[in-house]
């Protein structure tokens, strides 16, 4: 149920419910890798460049406050690691009420829809959902399509995923993008919750400003984009153009240009 907590805090991750949310608790599963390492940096120049929120796990929380330039912050409750025995065996790594000392405005949970993992992330997040709404926390679900003989690109399995987030309580939706604005559509309209997407790794400066301008294209309401964004030679500038397309409906020429990135044939 909609409380007036609940929408100012998700007012405090979005503008215009639309979403610009970078994901930086790849610290965990991948280590300090570019990006990471100098954090403070990173979390100033996205958020300078257009992001709405930030979002690490809650050890970072400390790194995070002043550099935040008043942005929004999303505590991470779950994880794995590269180098464990599966990195799709994600495990509880905080609590709502963690996130809440830990100066949180929203909380967010994994779940690999398909995976081996399903049934236990699934209870896990329907907890989370339950105790975040005792509180009035956004509950932002990043609900993927993995697991064995599930494509995670198929527009199908992605709206299944987003409807699962939906049906046990979530607020927003995180999934993969299924490659293009046509099939995307049905991933949005499989649910009533926002719709954003992962960056994956990362690519070129056109391709992740094209995906973006897919997604909105399709009716979806931003991204939560890690690599793609906090590994870039220059973090401001393509959150800035990520940014002009989710919230200035800028082509994907003029968010390049106006952040002042080349345009790559």
């Amino acid at each position: 149920m909609t409380t007036a907590g609940l929408d100012a805090r998700l007012n405090r991750i979005g503008t215009d419910d639309s979403y610009v949310i970078i994901p930086m608790d790849h610290g965990l599963t991948m280590g300090a890798v570019q990006g990471l390492k100098d954090i403070e940096s990173t979390i100033d120049g996205v958020t300078r460049g257009g992001a709405d929120a930030v979002l690490t796990q809650k050890g970072i929380a400390p790194r995070v406050h002043e550099n935040k330039n008043g942005k929004g912050y999303i505590v991470h409750l779950n994880g794995s690691t590269t180098i464990g025995p599966d990195e799709q065996d994600k495990r509880m790594t905080g609590t709502v009420e963690e996130a809440i000392k830990a100066g949180a405005d929203a909380v967010s949970f994994h779940i690999n829809v398909g995976s081996n993992y399903e049934p236990d992330q699934m209870t896990q997040l329907a907890e989370v959902t339950e105790t975040a709404d005792r509180f009035g926390i956004p509950v932002l679900a990043m609900a993927y399509a993995r697991g064995p003989g599930v494509d995670s690109t198929d527009a199908e399995s992605l709206g299944h995923a987003v409807r699962l987030a939906e049906e046990v309580g979530a607020d927003l939706v995180k999934t993969g993008y299924s490659g293009d604005a046509e099939s995307f559509q049905h991933v949005v309209e499989s649910t009533r919750l926002p719709v954003v997407i992962a960056g994956g790794s990362r690519g070129t400066d056109r391709e992740t400003v094209e995906m973006v301008r897919g997604v909105m294209d399709a009716g979806g309401s931003g991204v939560s984009m890690g690599r793609s964004i906090f590994q870039h030679e220059q973090p401001e500038a393509i959150t800035r153009a990520v940014s002009g397309v989710v919230h200035d409906d800028l082509s994907t020429e003029e968010a390049l240009t106006e952040a002042g990135l080349a345009l790559e044939v």
